[in-house]
């Protein structure tokens, strides 16, 4: 029994050592898998989010205010609007440029996507408090200087902040 002994016990402990051997390498080896599959899907994901960063500030730099109005000057008809049918328009084409870009909300952090939230409700507040404010009687051409002019007084803009936290974050993917 005790020769028997002399053989066994040496036996298991090279099976459990060698077993703790394979165990440790494969779960490295595992790791190692789980990297390089999150390496490549960086690859791929990587110039995607990129996209959608550059969208994303396109869609702030697109509903300011100076912005918004350049565009309408394009409108032969834009010196006769009054001041509720630039109001609505603002208002349109901010609604329209955020739903058209809401998709890139999967690409950013979720602090990123509120602040650019809270940029939009922002805008679309301003626009109504500032209908509101113009004195009556007045064309839509004070309305559009009223915007541009009131909109940069108050220090940083939501806008403002919220292009800056998105090139933050961008700056995390270079």
């Amino acid at each position: 029994m005790v020769d028997i002994l002399k053989y066994i016990i040496p036996a298991v402990v090279v099976i459990v050592g060698i077993w703790l051997i394979q165990h440790t390498m494969y779960r490295q080896e595992e790791k190692k898998r789980q990297y390089e599959l999150k390496r490549e899907a960086q690859k791929t994901i990587s110039p995607i989010r990129m996209r959608a960063y550059e969208r994303l500030s396109l869609l702030l730099e697109r509903t300011e205010p100076e912005a918004m109005i350049r565009e309408m000057m394009t409108d032969p008809t834009w010196t006769s609007k009054s001041v509720m049918d630039i109001q609505r328009e603002l208002l349109q084409r901010v609604r329209l440029e955020f739903d058209h870009n809401m998709s890139q909300q999967i690409y950013v952090s979720e602090e990123v996507w509120q602040r650019i939230l809270l940029a939009r409700d922002e805008m679309a507040a301003f626009i109504n408090q500032m209908a509101i404010r113009i004195k009556p009687g007045s064309t839509g051409l004070d309305y559009m200087k009223t915007l541009i002019q009131a909109y940069h007084t108050n220090g940083d803009t939501p806008h403002e902040i919220a292009l800056q936290q998105l090139k933050d974050e961008a700056r995390t993917l270079l």
